[in-house]
């Protein structure tokens, strides 16, 4: 565990990076089973009722259960974005406070705690904060999601999404901090602080010995607030970032709302996805056209024939060695959508799927040994990747 110095550094290494990113999509295009028959049918001769339309891949939820039920409720928030992003050299004084708050078009002004950990080897830049006044300092769909700040006030970790790609974090898992207590990554969410890797709670921040009362967040009219007398007032060594440049550059970009991701996640479409990305190169659709043919997305688990098992039909011999946690409950297990579908990625990956062309096609074969498979497979990926563009 390192204190505040190694925080600021980051802090400098970041001051040119103020874009607040976000991501979020929308899909408004039925896929239905139609596009490739996978069951046989009896003829019969009197005419059949129309099948309903299958459900789409972010309409099925997979069917292991969560880690934790966070719980739901909790009142509306009107937030109050920061404009401004400061570390002090030291303790920031409450007279400094005071004049920090009084600045010219500074409306609402907040100091928390900070420091550095490192979790499991990876060092990790925090806020120490009380949910419920921190609350109003992050996006709206952050502030509008309850179960971060329950996540918060049990003592868990949010960390800031761009910092569970950057570290390959995985959501629900635990990580022990160095010299410290074991500590699970709750949620993800898109906290728009340049640095800032995640937030847990004043009182862990403060078992963990973070410099109290060193980072600054402040709220005003945007382009307003004057840097330099920020600057003034928390002295020499300071650190200070304008966040209105990034402000302005995300409304010219028009973006849709950022995301949280809390747990798991919540369809078959959002899993394929975030288990696509253990292979650089390997496309989300691959993973749903296999999941299609082998188990209609969970629907028929098996056992198959020939032994093989779970959503993504994997033999055990195999699984044993290229089965994952993919969910970071501490089980590897074959049933487990959650772990499977990683599994069958890591199992692709392993055979060079993320290299496209022959050779992801040579990787699917492996995965069933016919190349009338490989063609099935590749057929509805195509129709999945139409589908879902």
């Amino acid at each position: 565990m390192s204190g505040l110095p190694s925080f600021r550094a980051v802090m400098l290494m970041v001051l040119a990076v103020l874009a607040v990113t976000a991501a979020a999509g929308g899909v408004v295009v039925l896929l239905g089973d139609d596009m490739v028959n996978t069951a046989q049918e009896n003829v019969r001769r009197q005419p059949r009722a129309q099948q309903p339309a299958s459900p789409r891949l972010d309409q099925i939820v997979p069917t292991a259960q969560p880690v934790q039920d966070f719980g739901q409720g909790g009142p509306g928030v009107t937030v109050t974005p920061p404009r401004v992003l400061a570390v002090a050299g030291g303790t920031v004084p409450e007279q400094t406070r005071h004049r920090l708050a009084q600045l010219t078009h500074v409306q609402k002004a907040v100091v928390v705690d900070a420091g550095a950990v490192k979790m499991s080897g990876t060092a990790l830049n925090l806020l120490a904060v009380d949910p419920a006044e921190f609350r109003s300092w992050t996006p709206q769909p952050v502030a509008d999601e309850p179960a971060v700040w329950s996540a918060l006030a049990r003592g868990e970790l949010v960390a800031d999404t761009s910092a569970m790609r950057r570290f390959g974090l995985i959501l629900g898992a635990m990580y022990q901090v160095d010299g410290g207590p074991r500590l699970r990554a709750a949620a993800s969410a898109p906290l728009g602080l340049p640095g800032v890797d995640g937030v847990i709670s004043a009182d862990l921040g403060r078992s963990l010995g973070f410099a109290p009362d060193v980072a600054v967040l402040l709220h005003g009219k945007p382009g307003a607030i004057s840097e330099a007398k920020v600057r003034k007032l928390l002295g020499k060594g300071a650190q200070v970032v304008m966040l209105d440049a990034s402000e302005r550059a995300a409304k010219q970009r028009q973006p849709q709302q950022p995301q949280v991701s809390v747990g798991r996640p919540s369809s078959y479409l959002d899993l394929y996805k975030a288990a696509a990305t253990r292979c650089p190169g390997l496309s989300w659709t691959v993973l749903a056209a296999i999941g299609q043919v082998e188990s209609s997305h969970g629907r028929n688990n098996g056992p198959s024939s020939a032994g093989a098992l779970g959503p993504m039909q994997f033999m055990p011999a195999t699984w044993k060695h290229y089965g994952v946690d993919g969910d970071g409950d501490g089980k590897k297990d074959i049933w487990s959508p959650y772990d499977a579908v990683p599994g069958a990625a890591n199992y692709l990956c392993a055979n060079k799927a993320g290299e496209g062309g022959e050779r992801l096609r040579k990787a699917i074969w492996f995965y069933n040994h016919s190349w009338d498979y490989v063609n099935k497979v590749m057929g509805i990926a195509d129709a999945y990747a139409r589908t879902y563009a």
